[in-house]
Parts: C-alpha cells; structure tokens; sequence
C-alpha cells in the first residue's frame, strides 16, 4: 500500500513538473509576435483579427495555439503563408507565442 502511494505521488510530481515546463512565457512570447500583428492584431485589439480572412488568436487555448502552429510547420496544415512563418520557429517560440495569445482577452458574445 505504502509503495503504491510512493508511486503515485512521484507519478503526480512528474505531470506537474512537465506540464510546468511545457509552458510558455506570456511576456517573451510579446516580443515574438510583432511579424503575427501583421495579420492577427488590430489597431485596437491585440491578437483580434482586423479582416475575417485571419482568425482571432487572442483568447483562444494555448494547447489548441501550439498545436496549429506546429502543424503548419510539419505541413499538416496546408497554408504557404503560415507554412513560411512558423518554419524557423523553435520549440521555445511555439510555447511563448501560445501563451502570449492566450494571454490576451479574446471577443465575447453578446447574449
């Protein structure tokens, strides 16, 4: 019973330390995202899109951030655009950049 709870302690400890250092800086992930302003931020919003032809990043789950962008760069997703921007992005980029939007208050719905 004793080595159970061992094992599950240190099973927590490890997700929480990986989950810690999977994440990104908000701050440094500002930095990165002056080239995404471009498409992605309107003089009044950051990370809010100015044309519907790109889509809102602020607000939208880092999870969800990271993912699409690691997606253009191994060309899962399909856009010369995109695919060009993300390709120098390192893992470290990726990370920051997501939690920057993330960071951001996203549209809200009137109900």
């Amino acid at each position: 019973m004793m080595k159970a709870r061992i094992l599950l302690v240190a099973a927590l400890f490890a997700a929480s330390t990986s989950a810690l250092a999977a994440s990104g800086n908000a701050t440094a992930g500002k930095k990165k995202a002056a080239t995404c302003a471009a498409c992605h931020s309107s003089p009044n919003a950051e990370g809010v899109s100015p044309s519907p032809e790109f889509p809102n990043l602020a607000g939208q789950y880092p999870d969800y951030l990271e993912t699409a962008l690691r997606h253009y760069q191994n060309g899962k997703r399909k856009n010369p655009i995109m695919a060009a921007q993300v390709q120098k992005l390192s893992h470290k980029d990726i990370l920051d950049l997501s939690a920057y939007f993330a960071s951001l208050k996203g549209l809200s719905v009137k109900h």
